[in-house]
């Protein structure tokens, strides 16, 4: 046995356990419901996902219903997809196969907010938790589990399922331990307040809760996580970054935010990625961070002395930085804090603390709804995520597109989103790299002058214009004039 692995496993009794991982998918049958760690392709099962790949490949029906955290490597999501694993994938996906089979009906999906899944699960209003699968850095002497790169939903597929199987990661390093707080509310009527207070504040412990006897087996991995290149900041992802850095100067100026600032919070990709660099440039100093994701732009905001803490549910790193990350880490060790997404998502929390919310949309309509997760309103992206989390209960909620899409053949601003997850009622600013539209107490018409003026690509902006004046026109009398029939021919004459 690796030396390296029995040093990970403080549990004695727990080295019997150790075993090949095409003997510890055994303990998987078809049919069955798995709670599977790993959060936007961080900690999440790799050789375990290959096993499971192997006997399908013998012809086996498993007809897998899975749930995560969040997405999932290639290695997984990927994989199984392509070999037919998977009956039903919730609750949210970045993968091009699984994208497509599910868009081809052949995967079952539910797109939920994510702070709500570990509560619906802790209630049986989903599937019973057969087999939670998690990444481990180390099992410590009691049985319990230290994390790997992510939290998620883990701490509850543990605490839920019949058997546990571990992946025991000997790529991240052991002093990776001690970064995890790891907390679970009770299920109501019982739930107490999550006494969260400052992103710093440590309300749990170190480790996932384990009963050792649930552990059924342990398989040894030595693979990273295989995190997707971050596209280099291009022009238009620097004028955004200055239009936030401009609005929120103006913010602080006007004494509606403090500075430093209250906590951020930015989704995933390469485009909130773009727009946190660009607050390299700013004044801002003692930033934190309150959010799902640590990504790249976050640990270049630390080395460069804006960034005092962050705290999230996982480490999402890009490969191409992974490798020089953990080198280093004893430089961030102090800085960071991973929770489980039912804390990192936590609304309670979330609206605590006034965080300022940054996330992406497909699209955004002129009246300030918002579309994130549905091309056409009928060809899923990704997922909603926990975008709704945060800008529900966030005090300053902001949505971030480019201003077109297809080389600029298309408007993402259009007279009515295709799909809408976002309402009116939960954006307060919109920002394009055409400017910044405050929407903060405006009626539905000013509202649609405003994001019209300010976010619009100036290509677009005649036909949006014309658009709303046929809407006011044709909806006397109505507080928010809507014309179905205009907005269908913006769509058809606008797309070139």
């Amino acid at each position: 046995m690796n030396q390296n692995l029995t040093k990970r496993i403080r549990n004695a009794g727990l080295l019997e356990k150790v075993m090949s991982a095409d003997d510890a998918v055994a303990f998987i049958e078809p049919g069955m419901t798995l709670g599977v760690s790993g959060f936007t392709i961080a900690g999440y099962p790799k050789v375990t996902a290959a096993a499971l790949s192997r006997r399908a490949d013998t012809g086996e029906k498993l007809d897998l219903t899975v749930y995560s955290g969040a997405s999932l490597g290639d290695e997984f999501d990927g994989e199984l997809t392509r070999k037919g694993v998977f009956k039903k994938r919730i609750p949210y996906q970045t993968n091009n196969d699984l994208r497509n089979a599910i868009n081809a009906g052949k995967v079952g999906y539910f797109d939920m907010a994510l702070g709500e899944l570990p509560v619906w699960i802790k209630n049986g209003i989903l599937n019973h938790i057969d087999v939670a699968v998690i990444e481990a850095a180390a099992i410590d002497e009691d049985g319990n589990i230290i994390p790997t790169t992510s939290i998620g939903v883990s701490n509850t597929y543990v605490e839920y399922a019949d058997k546990v199987i571990v992946e025991l990661n000997t790529y991240v390093p052991e002093e990776i331990e001690g970064i995890h707080d790891v907390f679970s509310p009770q299920k109501a009527p019982n739930t107490e307040p999550i006494m969260i207070i400052k992103p710093s504040d440590r309300i749990g412990t170190p480790y996932i809760k384990c009963d050792p006897s649930k552990i059924v087996a342990i398989v040894e991995s030595d693979v990273p996580d295989n995190g997707r290149a971050v596209a280099a900041p291009d022009d238009e992802f620097k004028q955004m970054a200055k239009n936030l850095i401009s609005f929120l100067e103006n913010e602080v100026k006007a004494g509606r935010l403090c500075n430093p600032l209250p906590p951020l919070q930015a989704g995933i990709g390469s485009v909130t990625n773009a727009v946190l660099d660009g607050l390299q440039t700013s004044n801002f100093e003692h930033m934190t961070v309150y959010s799902e994701v640590l990504q790249n732009s976050i640990f270049e905001l630390m080395d460069s002395g804006k960034i005092d803490f962050a705290c999230a549910t996982s480490l999402t790193l890009s490969s191409d930085v992974r490798d020089e990350f953990f080198k280093n880490f004893s430089r961030y060790k102090d800085k960071i804090m991973l929770r489980p997404q039912e804390i990192s998502n936590a609304p309670e929390v979330i609206r605590r603390l006034g965080i300022i919310a940054i996330n992406t949309v497909i699209e955004a309509d002129i009246y300030g709804n918002t579309n994130s997760t549905y091309i056409d309103g009928h060809r899923l992206m990704n997922g909603v995520g926990g975008s709704g989390d945060y800008c529900q209960n966030a005090g300053l909620a902001i949505f971030i597109t480019k201003s077109t899409a297809k080389n600029g053949t298309l408007s993402s601003i259009v007279p009515l989103v295709s799909h809408i997850d976002h309402t009116i009622h939960e954006i307060h600013v919109l920002i394009t790299e055409q400017g910044a539209a405050d929407l903060r107490g405006l009626d539905p018409i000013d509202r649609a002058r405003t994001i019209i003026d300010n976010c619009a690509h100036p290509d677009f902006r005649p036909a949006l214009h014309a658009y709303l004046e046929e809407a006011i026109e044709c909806c006397p009398n109505k507080h928010k004039p809507v014309n179905l029939k205009a907005a269908a021919a913006f769509k058809k004459q606008t797309n070139k």
